[in-house]
């Protein structure tokens, strides 16, 4: 299937046009990817494996979900679809703010982070992109990392991730202020 994306400008304003997957995003055009780490109470994350004829890091474990927005959607929509379909949960975002936006060349890249227990054995996995799931630790997924079986994230982004997903209500505070 052709996935076509909207364009946006540097300051995320939606230009007119779109690009299709796979072309170079010209200088000074930008496409919108979403990402979601789904993290259990007892504070390990829902991580998943791609398939090994997934063009780019085949075969390596990842985060939850993640995915580039299609033309048309918002950041939330788009994040709706891709749990949907990459894992087969389905999580309205509509109301939802991102917890982080990272930009990269070419794009950003909405963070979403979800503190939700979620059964290993309800969850559909998309036969074209995930061929297993699991639930684990900062440590275990660090240590997956210094192996080379899960994608090299910098460490520091994963210990991030992780120190927020126990305060998502405070956002970058870690402890409210005493009075």
């Amino acid at each position: 299937m052709l996935e076509y994306w909207d364009i946006y400008d540097v300051h995320r304003q939606k230009q007119s046009g779109i690009l299709k997957r796979g072309v170079t995003v010209p200088e000074g055009a930008y496409h919108m990817v979403v990402h979601c780490c789904l993290f259990n109470t007892n504070g390990e994350m829902l991580i998943q494996q791609r398939q090994p004829f997934k063009q780019g890091w085949s075969n390596l474990w990842d985060i939850t979900v993640g995915g580039s927005a299609l033309a048309g959607e918002t950041s939330q929509m788009a994040m709706s679809r891709e749990m949907a379909e990459e894992i087969g949960f389905h999580y309205d975002f509509k109301n939802k703010r991102p917890h982080m936006t990272i930009q990269f060349e070419g794009g950003f890249d909405d963070i979403y982070l979800l503190i939700q227990d979620v059964a290993l054995d309800s969850l559909q996995l998309q036969p074209e992109e995930v061929q297993a799931v699991g639930y684990a630790s900062e440590a275990e997924i660090l240590h997956m990392i210094e192996e080379g079986i899960f994608i090299p994230y910098y460490p520091s982004f994963i210990q991030m991730l992780f120190a927020m997903a126990k305060t998502t209500h405070l956002g970058m505070i870690s402890k409210l202020e005493e009075k």
